[in-house]
């Protein structure tokens, strides 16, 4: 049987037809005025997603390249920094950190569980010394979503900066910079931002611009204050990805056009699906409490086949989904509803991992888990973002 390809993965994520369409214009030169135009009308529309009066830097690589770019361009070596360690792109933070020269020390969290503010003001009151947090907002390996702004109340009060890793979470979920008083702000293209990979975003405080100017560089490709004289003029520093700048400048126009409560509105309402879905088929949430609004991680039964079960939803359904990593590699289910996305995808996603359970090891559950999915998700849309529908039982 035939069936229609659907991509709901943490990233990359679907394409809709204008980006494609956007993507596959004729090239124009990137230090010509027609970019420059393009470049104007992105920074504007930026400025608008991160919740900053400041600039958004557009960098050529990956999400680990703007997380590299933060630490190499706020952090000296010898500097403390506190890594907040809940999953696999924790352990990155640190990662980068050491290979910074910093002393990187490791405030760990079960995986599947989010860091609580009073945890990372401990650590900060135990060790004054340390001048940065480095945090991400989603965990893309757990579907756990940490209260960074929370977190940032705390390092306001101190000479501590607030580094945000926000790739599975900026254009999903509320994370104004300013609003919320976070110091760096990154992200990936191939999320929330509805692009292929290869483009990267990062915004800064005004404190840590001070703090940039104070350091030198660490690394020739990322200068983040070249970047932001270049950004001030139109341009990046080094060639600039065109045809992805072109397809944010279209997608922008996407996430924007009916306004970010609406945009978070679809996200939530999504999340609750997914998530009700999951919980009538009696499987169990890996983030029971703070979770994610763009991906949510499945727990498998005991004696599962994690790989057959994603191999089948793929080859028989057309579902595309993500295992775990590391040690839940095999045992956890990553389903991404992010970006170009609808309650249809989603439907077909929670049909394609029922069937590929019951096919790989005879699981049954509920008949009607789609029903209730689709309950959670009329009941979101009509309450806020943020608030679970009371009746709406979500198991864990």
């Amino acid at each position: 049987m035939l069936n229609k390809m659907r991509l709901l993965t943490p990233g990359p994520t679907p394409l809709p037809e204008r980006v494609r369409l956007t993507l596959a214009r004729d090239m124009i030169h990137h230090r010509k005025s027609a970019f420059k135009a393009v470049m104007g009308r992105v920074q504007e529309k930026l400025r608008v997603l991160f919740g900053t009066q400041g600039p958004v830097l557009p960098l050529s690589c990956s999400g680990t390249g703007a997380m590299t770019a933060a630490v190499y361009g706020l952090f000296t070596p010898g500097e403390k920094v506190l890594v907040v360690e809940a999953g696999k792109f924790g352990q990155r933070w640190r990662s980068i950190a050491v290979s910074r020269g910093l002393e990187a020390i490791s405030l760990s969290v079960p995986w599947g569980q989010a860091v609580s503010p009073q945890q990372v003001e401990a650590a900060l009151e135990a060790d004054p010394s340390i001048t940065g947090v480095l945090i991400q907002l989603s965990e893309t390996s757990t579907g756990v979503l940490h209260p960074v702004r929370e977190v940032a109340r705390i390092t306001r009060q101190r000479d501590v900066l607030l580094v945000v890793d926000g790739i599975s979470g900026v254009g999903l979920s509320p994370c104004p910079l300013d609003q919320w008083g976070l110091d760096c702000l990154l992200t990936g293209s191939q999320k929330g931002l509805m692009l292929p990979p290869g483009l990267a975003l990062l915004a800064l405080s005004e404190r840590a611009w001070k703090k940039a100017e104070s350091v030198t560089p660490g690394c020739f490709y990322f200068n983040l204050l070249k970047e932001r004289e270049q950004a001030l003029r139109g341009q990046t520093l080094f060639t600039s990805p065109v045809n992805l700048i072109l397809g944010l400048d279209e997608s922008l126009d996407m996430l924007l056009e009916n306004g970010l409560e609406a945009l978070y509105a679809k996200q939530w309402a999504l999340t609750m699906l997914t998530r009700a879905g999951v919980a009538a088929l009696g499987l169990t949430l890996f983030a029971p409490q703070h979770f994610a609004w763009g991906i949510t991680s499945v727990l498998l039964p005991e004696g599962v086949d994690g790989a057959a079960v994603l191999r089948l939803a793929l080859d028989r359904y057309g579902v595309c989904m993500a295992g775990g990593q590391d040690q839940l590699k095999g045992r956890l289910v990553r389903i991404g509803h992010m970006g170009w996305v609808d309650w249809s995808d989603v439907l077909a996603g929670l049909y394609a991992l029922e069937r590929g359970l019951t096919e790989a090891g005879g699981f049954s559950g509920a008949r009607d888990y789609l029903e209730q999915g689709m309950a959670a998700y009329r009941a979101a849309l009509a309450g806020k973002p943020g608030e679970t529908p009371p009746q709406v039982l979500v198991r864990s």
